[in-house]
Formats: C-alpha cells, sequence, structure tokens
C-alpha cells in the first residue's frame, strides 16, 4: 500500500512538472503553437443568427474544424460536413432582407430566410460570380466570363446584358494593294461565275444585317482586362473598367533550394519599386444610345499638379513644368444612389499624393468634385482606400453618401449630401475609425474605434445624422465585432495584453454583459505568470507622443541590460491593451525580464492608431523620425529604468529588422548589439505599393532612398551584428540580404553574421526554425548586453 501510495506521488508531481512551464527556455515557447491552445477565428453568423459559427481547434487536431453555437446555448459543437457545405457564403441581400443571393464554387444560389430554403440558380462548368438584385428585386444580375447577365427569378429566362470581345468579329479585311485590286477586277470583268459569287455574297450580307438588328453590341476591350462591371439602377447604363498590363515590368525570381524534386527551381515574385504599373479607364455603355464613352478625367481639379517634393530637384521640375501632363489616376465605381439619380466613382491618383469622390454625370461622362483629400506625403488610414487603408463608402439614402477621411489629421466618418454639396464631420477627436459599417434600416452606424485610448478598442453605435456615440462593449482591450444579421447579438473577439483571444456573445445593448464561450488555453500556458507590460508615453524629441510597452524584470541583471524590440510593417500597433500578433516575440519579452533584462517595445512614429502625422512622419526619411523615436526610448531606459547606457540592444523583424540595421549603422553608441530579422536592406529592392508611398520612386527622388536605405550606412557598424532570413522570402527577397553581406565584407567588417533559413518565407513556419534563431538572439543578447 505504501509503495502504491509513493508511486501515485511521483506520477501526480510528474503530471503537475510536465504542466509546468517555467522556467521559460526559447525551445520551449518557439515549439509549434498548439501547444498553447488555438484561439478561435473565422468567427461569422449564419444567415438566419441562430448560429455563430468559428474555426478552433481544442484537440490540438492537424487542422482547426469549424465549431458552432447559438445565443442560447454557448456548448460549442462540432460541425458536420454536411452542415458546412450547405451553410449560404456571404452573398446580397434585398433590401427587405428576406433574401440572400450568393456564389459557391462558381455556381448561383438563392436563400430565403423564411424556412431556411436554398434554390440553385445556376449549375454550369463556366464561373458565374459577384451576384446582386435588380432594383425590383425580380431578377438577379451576375458576371460569367467578364459578361453581365441577367436572370428573371420567376420565369428563369436569362439575359445577357454584354458583349466584351478581345476582337471584333466584323473586322474588315486588310486593304488589297495595286496589283491585287487590279486582279480581282478583271476576274470580275472576264467571268461570270464570279459576277455571281459577288452578287450572292452581297445579298447574305444584306440578310445578316437585318437577322443581326437586335443583335447585343460588341464592346471590343483587346489584350486589357475587363473589371467593376455593373448596371445602373434604371438600366440604361453598363459601366466597367479596362485595365491594361504594365509593359517592361520586370519581376524578380526566388530559388528555392530544398524541393521535392531535388532540383532547384525558380518562384516567379514580384517587381521592384519604380517599375511601370497597370493603367485603367472607367467607360459607359449608354444602352439608350447603343454607344461606349469614356469617363473623362482631364477636369478632376488638380490633376494636372506637380507633387511638392520636385522642388529638390530643380531640372526635373522644370521639364514636368514644360510636359504639363496629366497624373495618372485609378477610378473604382461608380457607386449608384438607390434610385440612380447620382453615382460617386472613386479616383486615386497613382502617385498618391489624391483621392477624389467625383459625382459621375453617366450621360455626358463627366466629373464634378463631391471631396478632395490631398497629402504631400501620401493618402492613406482606416477606411481611406489607400495602402493598408481599404475604402470604407456608401449610401445612407438617395442623396446622403458616406466615407472616411483622415482630413482632420485622423480618420473620421463623413456625410456628403450630393444634392447641395455639404458635408458633415459625424465622429471626432483624437483617434480613428477603424471598422466603419452602416445598420440594416441605415438609421445608425457601427464602428471599431481607439477612443478611450490609442490601445484600447471598443464597438460603438451612432445615429446616421450625428451625435454621442454609443459605447456597445465593455471589456478591457482588443475587441473585434461580428455583428449578427438581425442586429440583435455581438460576437466578441476579446483578448487582453497577456490573454489570448476568445470568443464571448453579448446583446447588441449598451451596458449587456458578455458571455464567454471558448476556454482555448493549455494547462502548460496557464501556468506561467505572463506579464501585463506596462504601457506608458513619453514625449519623443519634437515633443509627440510616443507609446511603449515595458517589461520590467523583477531581479535585474548586475549588468543593467536593456533590449528593444521593434515592431514590423512601419504601419502597425503593438502598444496596446490585446493580445499581440507577435505572440512569440511577447513570450521571448517575458523570457528577457526573467533574465535580468529590462524590455521596451516602442510604437514609433509610422505607427498606426495615432493619427496622420504619427502615420506619414516617416515621409522620404525610413530610419529618421521612427529611430529617433527608438534613441529616446533607450534614453528613457536610461533615466527612469536605471540601464546601463552601454548594454542597450534591439531586435525586430521586416521593417523592424530594417530598423535594426539603421540603429546599428547610424546610432552605433546607442545601441551595443542588434539582430535584424528578414530585412529590408534597400528600398529600391522592395515591392512598388508600400515603398512608392513612402519614398516615391527611386529614379524621381534618389535623395530619399539613399537617406533611407541602411545598405549605404553599413560602413558605420561597430557593435556586434545578427542577420537572419528566410532564403525563399517572397516579400523581402533573400536577395536583400546578400547584398548587404558583400558590402560588409566588402568594408571589411568582422562583428557580422547571417543564418540562412533554406525553407523559410517571410513569415517563418516551422519550429526548428523559430528555435534556431531566437536561440541566436538570446545568445547574442547574453554574451554583449552582460559583459563589463
Amino acid at each position: 500500500m505504501k509503495q502504491i501510495f509513493t508511486l501515485l506521488l511521483v506520477l501526480t508531481a510528474s503530471g503537475t512538472m510536465a504542466q509546468n512551464l517555467a522556467p521559460l527556455t526559447v525551445e520551449k515557447i518557439m515549439r509549434d503553437p498548439k501547444w498553447m491552445g488555438i484561439s478561435p477565428s473565422d468567427i461569422h453568423w449564419s444567415a438566419d443568427s441562430k448560429k455563430i459559427y468559428f474555426d478552433w481547434n481544442p484537440d490540438k487536431a492537424d487542422r482547426d474544424q469549424t465549431y458552432a453555437v447559438t445565443p442560447n446555448d454557448l456548448k460549442p459543437q462540432k460541425v458536420s460536413l454536411t452542415e458546412r457545405r450547405d451553410m449560404p457564403a456571404d452573398g446580397k441581400w434585398n433590401r427587405s432582407r428576406t433574401m440572400e443571393v450568393f456564389e459557391k464554387g462558381g455556381d448561383l444560389y438563392l436563400y430565403q430566410l423564411s424556412g431556411g430554403k436554398i434554390t440553385q440558380l445556376t449549375n454550369t462548368t463556366e464561373r458565374e460570380s459577384a451576384p446582386t438584385f435588380n432594383t425590383d428585386e425580380t431578377a438577379v444580375i451576375f458576371t460569367r466570363e467578364n459578361n453581365l447577365y441577367y436572370l428573371k427569378l420567376a420565369k428563369g429566362e436569362l439575359i445577357q446584358l454584354t458583349n466584351f470581345v478581345k476582337n471584333a468579329s466584323d473586322k474588315k479585311p486588310a486593304k488589297d494593294n495595286e496589283q491585287i485590286a487590279w486582279l480581282k477586277k478583271q476576274q470580275l470583268e472576264l467571268f461570270d461565275v464570279i459576277k455571281k459569287e459577288a452578287k450572292d455574297k452581297k445579298l447574305d450580307s444584306v440578310e445578316r444585317a437585318e437577322n443581326d438588328g437586335d443583335k447585343l453590341k460588341e464592346i471590343v476591350i483587346g489584350d486589357k482586362r475587363v473589371n467593376f462591371q455593373q448596371v445602373s439602377p434604371d438600366g440604361r447604363y453598363i459601366t466597367y473598367r479596362l485595365t491594361q498590363a504594365a509593359e517592361g515590368a520586370k519581376s524578380t525570381i526566388v530559388p528555392n533550394y530544398v524541393t521535392a524534386s531535388g532540383f532547384t527551381e525558380d518562384i516567379p515574385n514580384r517587381t521592384k519599386v519604380g517599375a511601370p504599373q497597370q493603367s485603367s479607364e472607367l467607360f459607359i455603355f449608354d444602352v439608350k444610345r447603343d454607344s461606349v464613352y469614356k469617363v473623362i478625367t482631364k477636369d478632376i481639379p488638380g490633376i494636372k499638379d506637380i507633387p511638392d517634393f520636385y522642388k529638390d530637384y530643380p531640372k526635373e521640375l522644370a521639364a514636368m513644368k514644360k510636359a504639363d501632363a496629366d497624373r495618372k489616376v485609378d477610378l473604382v465605381g461608380p457607386y449608384w444612389s438607390p434610385d440612380g439619380k447620382y453615382a460617386i466613382v472613386n479616383v486615386d491618383a497613382q502617385d498618391n499624393k489624391d483621392r477624389w469622390l467625383m459625382k459621375l454625370n453617366a450621360e455626358t461622362c463627366k466629373l464634378s468634385l463631391l471631396d478632395r483629400q490631398h497629402d504631400d506625403a501620401w493618402i492613406g488610414g482606416p477606411g481611406t482606400g489607400a495602402w493598408f487603408g481599404n475604402s470604407t463608402l456608401g449610401w445612407i439614402d438617395n442623396t446622403h453618401f458616406y466615407y472616411q477621411s483622415e482630413a482632420s489629421g485622423y480618420s473620421h466618418l463623413y456625410v456628403a449630401d450630393v444634392a447641395n454639396g455639404t458635408k458633415k464631420q459625424l465622429t471626432a477627436g483624437k483617434w480613428e475609425v477603424q471598422t466603419l459599417q452602416i445598420s440594416n434600416d441605415k438609421k445608425s452606424f457601427y464602428f471599431t474605434a481607439n477612443m478611450e485610448h490609442p490601445g484600447i478598442t471598443h464597438f460603438y453605435r451612432i445615429p446616421v445624422t450625428g451625435g454621442a456615440p454609443a459605447k456597445l462593449t465593455g471589456m478591457k482591450g482588443g475587441n473585434e465585432v461580428t455583428l449578427s444579421p438581425d442586429e440583435k447579438w455581438l460576437a466578441i473577439r476579446y483578448s487582453y495584453s497577456n490573454k489570448p483571444w476568445e470568443l464571448y456573445v453579448q446583446p447588441n445593448k449598451a451596458g449587456a454583459k458578455a458571455v464567454q464561450v471558448t476556454r482555448s488555453t493549455s494547462p502548460e500556458f496557464n501556468s506561467y505568470a505572463w506579464r501585463e507590460p506596462e504601457v506608458i508615453s513619453f514625449k519623443n524629441r519634437i515633443g509627440k507622443d510616443i507609446y511603449a510597452r515595458v517589461y520590467v524584470p523583477k531581479n535585474a541583471d548586475p549588468a543593467k541590460p536593456a533590449v528593444i524590440f521593434v515592431h514590423g510593417a512601419g504601419y502597425l500597433q503593438n502598444v496596446h491593451y490585446w493580445w499581440s500578433s507577435y505572440f512569440r516575440e511577447y513570450m521571448f519579452n517575458n523570457l528577457l525580464a526573467d533574465n535580468g533584462y529590462t524590455v521596451m517595445d516602442i510604437d514609433y512614429t509610422a505607427s498606426s492608431g495615432y493619427g496622420r502625422d504619427i502615420r506619414t512622419g516617416i515621409y522620404r526619411h525610413m530610419g529618421g523620425a521612427d529611430l529617433d523615436d527608438q534613441v529616446d526610448g533607450a534614453k528613457l531606459l536610461v533615466e527612469k529604468y536605471g540601464v546601463n547606457a552601454k548594454h542597450i540592444g534591439m531586435y525586430g523583424g521586416s521593417y523592424g529588422g530594417f530598423m535594426t540595421l539603421m540603429a546599428m549603422f547610424t546610432k552605433p553608441d546607442v545601441f551595443a548589439a542588434g539582430a535584424a530579422l528578414r530585412s529590408v536592406t534597400d528600398w529600391a529592392h522592395y515591392n512598388h505599393g508600400y515603398t512608392s508611398n513612402i519614398l516615391n520612386e527611386p529614379y524621381t527622388d534618389e535623395k530619399a532612398y539613399r537617406e533611407s536605405s541602411p545598405i549605404y550606412f553599413a560602413d558605420g557598424l561597430k557593435g556586434r551584428l545578427l542577420m537572419c532570413h528566410g532564403m525563399v522570402d517572397q516579400n523581402v527577397n533573400f536577395q536583400d540580404i546578400v547584398r548587404l553581406s558583400q558590402r560588409l565584407i566588402e568594408l571589411h567588417k568582422e562583428n557580422w553574421e547571417l543564418a540562412p533559413y533554406p525553407v523559410e518565407d517571410h513569415g517563418f513556419v516551422q519550429p526548428s526554425s523559430w528555435t534556431d534563431e531566437y536561440k541566436r538572439i538570446f545568445k547574442l543578447f547574453e554574451e554583449t548586453l552582460k559583459s563589463k
């Protein structure tokens, strides 16, 4: 009996130790994330608002599975394959929200809310897509093989509305030269049989013309791509956009060395910044006049404006003034009012300096200004339609159009009366509207915003006429809300800084209690007391408020070391009260703090969540104001937290890796060691969409690229530098780090090393790679920042 009892004690102790995560090690925290527990994701409601579906993996299976709960029964149940297959997809509802039309697997379906009946409308080998109801809701309009079709619901009659073709079918033959023309004339003169054939051809042509009187007009598009096809509410106009692919745009190639074939295989990749860009034009097919017209852009206000940065290049400025050319623009839309009386076109300048909302006169094809957003840097911010911004706009009624703008310095909600041109700002303050949707009855807006604190998000409701927003969520942290289709319930994906995302359900009422649905974290994860980082703010050298998270060690190492972590993307936020997407780095920062380091994580200039001036503060100089914030943070670590100024290191990936390189090369007396991961080393070799916003183009603004690219400053390296990079990185190509390595070799630098990862893309996947990378980082800091 005593032996059995002793054995039980040993087994119990062993089980306890197996669940105890402390002390943290790199090997433990960089395992497959399943060890932590997998949070719910892809949360969406059933069309009838009776169920919440989400992906989850509480059993640590090979793949996540679909689960469901109801607002009245919050116990998650696995969803069967049959139920998943039969679920309606997201589509377009009619005005009364009794029917939804959607596309699934390339076919169209009609869902009727009453009774939950689903009717298949098409069953073809071709792909039907983008279905929507016509104005009186008696038919569905959709796209098939680039063309628009009209399907009558009652009779099932299918009508083709457009006829886009590569080449005209009645293309005239090439004109004969003089010799061939003379020979044909001679044959016609000499032979009766030739005369009869010519007469028959002429009669055939007349008959075809009579029979084809109602034939759908051919719209020749050549080698251009057609998209944004739509019909005006009254059916008179069909609008579409033609896009011409860029000519002469060379793409990079990423060699893949570890392949199933045993041979090196090339992965076709992206172009580099400054490559030729595609161009587009918006057209109107006037059904009444049976004619096609191009929307006129030459009268857009500021269409000939020359970007302000050209003042640094007098010769080029003079040439541009002489050319007096229209700037290239991209047009999206039109967005028709419900009654079809008005149409709005979103116009973006390809140089990223302007966004216009223009009223379209479909009969004349002319545009007139509704709103213009201009920025000498670049247009951006949530909901504005630019890079990282998406586009949030639409109609409240027949005359009121809503949109987001950074005109006040922060992205806010505006409503324009298109009849008289007046505009009203509905939200205001030093915070951002981050998501936006209009209610079913068009009487309210729902939006997510960081109104209370830059690092706290809540869900709000505000009348479309304006007024005080009502806060609907109440939990401090991050609240990602999915509103039920009937708008009675909120499905909330919520997290806190040291608590991963979980699913909650709450009635759609201010002050209502949110009830937790999932509990995803493992006992092993819960066994460690994860730190709640201290969120602070400080004034940078130019007086701006900069926010940071600080991990303070319980027992600081005698060397008083510190590490600054730099988040990636540039335009991203990591100083907040919700669970970070950098969860591995968060755990590593806890490990560093456990080992006596003070760790700081800064939302530097360029970060999201803080408005236009912070967002654009790096224009034409990456590694300028953003790096100054890191240096100011290092100074704060010394003055407030007692850190040794000679024992400060830095690490980060992507943009954070770029920042680490700039810190090690241009501020070598501030940072003793740095780990630069998947780093941009030369912005002239990055992609166009991101880089041209901030630095323009290498051949138009070479000064900006020289000031912003680490490769030009490599000679400044003094401390120890670790560089880690995936060899199949399709975002920041491995070529970037190879070029910098060659530069360091030629500069005779010795205190650096490169760790390549043969199977990794930009975001590492393999736990072995994460483990190897962070063991190297930890070793770097242990050997450099704790030395005397």
